[in-house]
């Protein structure tokens, strides 16, 4: 078909073609027909000029059930270099592709990391267009593949094209690929198309047709033939409506034999000319041959090629199938479920899709497919077609919930809340029940809900425990524990909540109920936490999932150290096993503790990767609260203008939601913005912001982890009355629970605050252990420093202020430094002064490489710790060299030492 009216995204495509530049992909997306295909294949054409080798792949709606079917036909071409990849890469991308005996799900993160490894590699010999078209029709593993490739090709000589139908969602409408919509054609050129096309067509047929197709490329090809017979006009349908009717008259004009090849065809989820004459025959009683098709591919509807059978365009497909009468398409749906006995996944599918009612058979077989299935998403298409042939409410409500549980998995909301919606229009069980009220809590932890939700759960899960279902109670008790954190039910219903997990038959030290305990009552428990986390310190590794909920909750009860101690020990499991989605949680996690200990050079690019995760699994909220961090250490850097735009962001994600950990973090970046720059008050007001319990930045356990600041700020505010008061309300909780981030603030205050007995405090603040506490070690002999030089002790003063000084300078605290520095100069003494670090001179994202790269990993295991492609890590140590004045990366190791090595 002649392209008119389309130069621009001509030049668009070709400038793409002949370098990505600035972007990798464009996403072509417009209403069916009008034009997104003819400029695929213009730039298919293009490419062949470029010398760009091209890889394809199409989404076909009957396919959607079949996980990672698109990313098949894609990578298919390229499966000799299947053998070069990683194991644990290989392994994923076999049991994706159905090349592996193996029926246990592959991480679709692994997959993509595997596809992107040998796109990568591929693209190091040529150049690459990958071309998806229909992407709304792809299965969503496939989708999800495709998107995570988008997002980290920026820096391969990759190409994407893909096309979009208006109006349909997908996962690479956030891939970052460059929009490009594509509207009608203009009067001028849908005549000179309609005339070059179809130059002997009637005047008055020739209006008709430039009306009915408003400048639709395809409708101006394919009307003329379709009008041409007509006597009065059609009524108004959409553009859609009116191809397809097209298309289906077009059918109907076959013999019936070739209109039920068609249909099979047209039902098929595979390609196969051979399925598709085998079940034609089955349909029709007899052996049929390819010749049966070929007034099919004279009406020019289909193509054959290689043993396949495609169709000329989408809405054929869809026409035929939404003109045959219902029993038509059963009946074809059998015929293909018959000839298809060694494919027992695709036959089971066609056998449910002909069963008219209940049928409890079809329905087990289902079921069993979606325990095989490789994708999350194909089992929830599977799970919800057996509930519908369930012979039972029962059976039906337990598949419904299954599904419910596989879509929260992979992160569907809207699918699994329609599911439970429906499940719960059945009569249920206390345990289905139980299931259906807890499911939900996997999205966003319950923040978007109301707080008095957490007592109705306190009440469901003693309800349910009572019934005999402990397990399933403790998993309700443990969403109930979640929201405590990120809202405040109030001392009632945490006191609930604790009655309930007091009943329940499951070991104190379970790590569940150690998380749980944590979570509802840090102070008033935090011994006993305390306690079993200590016991468990020295079993970190075996059980990922464990190591979070410990690193949980040791953040809870302010045991920093053991909590970037677990979630450190959990993130290179939950990294190797592609589980992206709970990844963020402990990253994010090991960077809160990081950056309250002092470690900012470790924090900084784990806060950072755990943003960007968070980001990408879609998980706002840990999103929000890894930005926090990020602004935290950049206000410790003393970097206040980025500080204050990464507030500003963080911020916006928590008052959505009224998220508190996110609000509280980010009122002590502000606090700290606020000390760097000796705006004391103002930092006093936005500290004690989070103790007050009728603000939204208010954190109850979080709230007394920052007291150092806080008082810091009060003395020099000269706000030491309100100090003491907090202090006051403060000190049962101290007595009461171990917690090391209280403890340690709690002494802090009061030397500051003491007159006569200042020494003492501040040689009983030193003298505790806290070797993994530098930041606040060298925040003491700061303070203590001052104190002795205010005193006329200037001899001693020194000392504390050197140590601080260099503690600070380590640490890259520069406002504590500079405070350290003045008040040396003021006690006789002046410092050297401080050169930035290597690590400062780096982004978070440049650093994380860096630092694996001065361990001795290579460009290819670098690139499987974060999921990118060896050739981007090497584009990024290539841009990192001249920051750091070095040429190799030989020379990184002295730059940035592991912590090892700089403790010796």
């Amino acid at each position: 078909m002649p392209m008119f009216g389309r130069d621009a995204e001509l030049k668009d495509l070709g400038a793409l073609v002949d370098g990505p530049g600035d972007r990798s992909g464009i996403l072509i997306e417009g209403e069916p027909g009008i034009g997104k295909s003819a400029l695929v294949e213009a730039a298919i054409a293009a490419s062949a000029v470029a010398g760009l080798r091209v890889l394809r792949t199409a989404g076909v709606e009957a396919e959607q059930s079949l996980p990672y079917a698109g990313l098949h036909r894609l990578l298919y071409p390229l499966r000799r270099g299947f053998d070069a990849l990683p194991a644990r890469q290989f392994d994923a991308l076999a049991m994706a592709l159905g090349m592996s005996d193996t029926t246990a799900e592959p991480s679709p993160y692994l997959v993509g990391l595997a596809a992107l490894t040998l796109l990568a590699d591929e693209a190091a010999n040529r150049p690459l267009l990958i071309v998806a078209e229909d992407v709304h029709w792809l299965d969503s593993a496939s989708a999800e593949v495709l998107a995570f490739l988008a997002r980290r090709i920026d820096t391969e000589p990759i190409a994407v094209i893909s096309t979009l139908r208006d109006g349909m969602a997908t996962p690479l409408c956030d891939a970052g690929l460059t929009d490009m919509p594509l509207g009608p054609i203009s009067d001028d050129d849908a005549t000179a198309l309609l005339d070059s096309l179809a130059p002997e067509l009637p005047e008055p047929i020739r209006l008709r047709v430039l009306a009915e197709a408003q400048g639709n490329p395809l409708a101006l090809n394919e009307l003329p033939t379709a009008v041409a017979d007509l006597t009065e006009l059609p009524p108004a349908l959409p553009l859609t409506a009116r191809l397809e009717r097209a298309f289906a008259a077009r059918g109907a004009a076959l013999p019936a034999s070739s209109r039920s090849a068609l249909l099979v065809a047209a039902l098929n989820d595979g390609d196969s000319i051979t399925e598709t004459l085998s079940a034609t025959g089955v349909l029709l009683g007899s052996t049929v041959g390819p010749e049966i098709l070929t007034p099919a591919i004279e009406a020019n509807l289909i193509d054959i090629a290689s043993s396949t059978v495609s169709f000329r365009h989408s809405l054929i497909r869809s026409a035929l199938a939404a003109t045959a009468t219902a029993d038509e398409r059963r009946r074809a749906h059998l015929a293909l479920a018959e000839i298809l006995g060694e494919l027992p996944d695709r036959r089971v599918r066609h056998r449910a899709a002909g069963s008219v009612g209940p049928d409890e058979q079809v329905a087990a077989e289902l079921e069993a497919t979606a325990e095989r299935a490789r994708h999350r998403g194909g089992a929830v298409v599977a799970l919800e077609r057996a509930a519908a042939l369930s012979d039972s409410p029962g059976r039906r409500a337990d598949r419904l919930l299954r599904a419910a549980e596989l879509a929260v998995d992979s992160g569907r909301r809207d699918t699994a809340e329609r599911l439970v919606d429906t499940a719960r229009t059945l009569p249920l069980t206390p345990g289905q029940q139980a299931t259906a009220n807890w499911i939900l809590s996997g999205f966003d932890d319950g923040v978007r809900e109301s707080p008095s939700r957490i007592a109705e759960l306190a009440a469901l899960a003693a309800s349910v425990a009572a019934d005999g279902y402990p397990d399933a109670a403790m998993r309700i008790l443990w969403g109930a524990a979640m929201r405590c954190f990120w809202s405040e039910p109030g001392p009632d219903t945490r006191r609930a909540l604790l009655v309930v997990a007091d009943a329940l038959p499951i070991p104190d030290g379970d790590p569940r109920m150690v998380a749980v305990n944590a979570y509802v009552a840090p102070f008033e428990r935090g011994d006993r936490v305390m306690g079993h986390l200590r016991a468990l310190a020295s079993t970190t590794g075996r059980d990922p999932e464990v190591d979070r909920f410990l690193g949980s909750a040791a953040l809870q009860v302010g045991a920093f150290d053991l909590a970037a101690h677990f979630s450190a020990a959990a993130a290179p499991s939950l990294r190797a096993a592609g589980r992206l989605g709970l990844l963020p949680r402990a990253l994010t996690v090991q960077a809160w503790s990081l950056a309250r200990l002092g470690d900012l050079a470790t924090a900084a690019p784990v806060a950072a990767e755990a943003a960007a995760l968070a980001r990408e699994t879609g998980q706002p909220f840990m999103q929000g609260l890894a930005t926090a961090v990020q602004a935290e250490i950049a206000a410790l850097h003393g970097d206040y203008p980025r500080a204050v735009e990464l507030t500003a962001e963080a911020e916006r994600v928590g008052l959505a939601a009224g998220a508190r950990p996110v609000l509280a973090t980010v009122q002590l970046t502000r606090g700290l913005i606020a000390l760097g720059e000796g705006r004391f008050d103002d930092a006093c007001t936005d500290l004690s912001r989070i103790h007050d319990p009728r603000d939204p930045t208010h954190a109850p356990a979080l709230r007394a982890y920052f007291l150092a600041e806080h008082a810091e700020a009060a003395v020099r505010a000269g706000q030491t009355d309100a100090l003491r008061e907090l202090l006051r309300d403060l000190e049962s909780a101290a007595a009461a629970a171990p917690s090391p981030a209280l403890q340690i603030g709690m002494r802090y205050a009061r030397a500051v605050l003491a007159a006569d007995a200042a020494e003492e405090h501040f040689e009983t603040a030193l003298a505790a252990d806290l070797i993994g506490w530098p930041a606040e070690r060298a925040r003491l002999h700061l303070a203590y420093g001052e104190w002795l030089r205010r005193q006329r002790r200037v001899v001693e003063s020194r000392t504390h202020l050197r140590t601080a000084r260099e503690t600070f300078d380590a640490l890259g605290f520069t406002a504590w430094s500079e405070r350290a520095r003045l008040e040396l100069r003021s006690a006789g003494e002046s410092s050297p002064n401080r050169s930035p670090d290597a690590r400062e001179q780096l982004t978070p994202h440049e650093l994380s490489i860096a630092q694996l790269a001065a361990q001795g990993l290579t460009n290819r295991e670098i690139g499987q710790r974060l999921y990118l492609s060896h050739r981007t890590v090497s584009t990024h140590l290539h841009r990192i060299f001249p920051k750091l004045g070095i040429s190799s990366r030989g020379d990184l190791a002295a730059l940035l030492p592991t912590e090892d090595e700089a403790s010796r």
